[in-house]
């Protein structure tokens, strides 16, 4: 008789996973690829750069939730209105962003930003649509510059938690994969290239190209990100015044040796002749 009850119940048990699973497997169709994020920060001088955004969301995902995508996109214009950038809308699922920046410090400052809206919304009682974003998730990037007269030695480093997009069940355990859901990249540009560090154990290794100019991570959602990169930057005013202090010292020795020197080989004229 039990052995009886143990079979009906295992034949329960495979009707509702049976009966379940075309639905697990067009969920998974359906989220499969969702968002493409690729962070890029670009730096064309020592005065100069810009964090660049490209963000592509999956035609499935728009047209399961366009009003929610809608409101994510708004907010996202938003915040990079209050950071002095541009967005450009490249069509109704992918969208362009860039912020400038004029030196290591602002970009710190704008980066942090705006990837951390948590703290300048909470200050207001009042719903904003900074509060339709997607699941948060904290992000600390920080630039330590040595000024060497002629160039601008740059230490970058960034943390990523991203354990927020993991979708978990009540007990705790992974029930979908945020790499299924999202591809996450960044970049880093510089005019001489740049070198990855690792000086915390984990930190993720980038890819090169272009000759060492761009370092690229793929970056894991639904876990603790970090990584670290060291870079050369030329310095226009430390160059600008070397090109000085060298026409000061060529000005002197022109003045002061190359003119007394002509004046003393130079003969004088004999006036008494006749």
């Amino acid at each position: 008789m039990k052995d009886q009850n143990v079979k009906d119940g295992i034949r329960k048990r495979k009707k509702h996973f049976l009966f379940l699973l075309p639905f697990v497997l067009s969920l998974l169709t359906l989220v499969t690829g969702c968002v493409q994020y690729d962070v890029g920060v670009n730096f064309d001088s020592q005065t100069h750069g810009q964090i660049v955004q490209h963000i592509k969301l999956g035609e499935r995902l728009t047209s399961f939730s366009s009003e929610t995508v809608g409101k994510w996109l708004k907010s996202v214009e938003q915040r990079v209105r209050l950071l002095d950038g541009k967005t450009k809308r490249l069509s109704e699922r992918e969208v362009l962003v860039t912020i400038p920046f004029n030196n290591g410090a602002e970009l710190e400052d704008k980066f942090n930003q705006f990837y951390n809206p948590i703290a300048q919304t909470a200050k207001s009682s009042v719903a904003s649509p900074l509060q339709t974003d997607l699941p948060k998730f904290e992000a600390h990037l920080n630039i330590n510059q040595n000024n060497l007269l002629l160039v601008l030695r740059n230490r970058l480093s960034l943390e990523l938690d991203l354990r927020a997009l993991s979708l978990l069940s009540s007990n705790g355990s992974l029930l979908l994969s945020p790499g299924e859901l999202l591809e996450l990249d960044f970049s880093l540009n510089t005019p001489w290239g740049a070198e990855s560090i690792e000086t915390v154990a984990g930190a993720l290794v980038p890819e090169s190209y272009r000759e060492g100019k761009q370092l690229l991570w793929k970056l894991k959602p639904g876990e603790v990100n970090y990584l670290e990169a060291t870079f050369w930057i030329p310095s226009p005013v430390g160059i600008g015044a070397l090109i000085i202090a060298l026409f000061v010292l060529a000005g002197l020795a022109l003045k002061y040796q190359v003119l007394p020197a002509l004046s003393i080989g130079k003969k004088p004229q004999n006036l008494g002749q006749t």
